[in-house]
């Protein structure tokens, strides 16, 4: 169940397509771009710059959070709230890959979400 977090479910049509650049939609509205994204195998994430939204803030959003993706709209859709996003631990750009105790701790947050992962 750890790892269905860090994973693209299989009902998103993850091609190749780089998602950098597309706008992420969370079900309460638009909360940025997508600044960076790695697929890594257990560790599949976007970093999002949520821009004025949040005061430039940057947030990680794991894979498993995301609902669908329209390439030709180019936008993400994830299945959290403005509220939850703003929320999160703060992204730390020294940690977020490779470091399993930082992704341990965004890995609780996000499923103490109600997600259902």
């Amino acid at each position: 169940m750890v790892s269905e977090l860090w994973t693209y479910s299989p009902t998103v049509n993850r091609d190749t397509t780089d998602l950098v650049g597309f706008e992420v939609e969370v079900v309460d509205g638009r909360i940025g771009t997508v600044d960076e994204e790695t697929a890594e195998v257990g560790a599949a994430h976007l970093v999002v710059d949520t821009g004025v939204w949040i005061f430039g803030k940057h947030v990680l959003v794991p894979a498993g959070t995301i609902d669908r993706i329209d390439v030709r709209e180019h936008k993400v859709y994830v299945a959290l709230t403005k509220e939850q996003v703003k929320d999160s631990p703060e992204f730390d750009p020294a940690k977020h890959r490779g470091d399993a105790a930082y992704r341990d701790e965004l890995g609780n947050y996000y499923r103490g979400q109600n997600m259902g992962i």
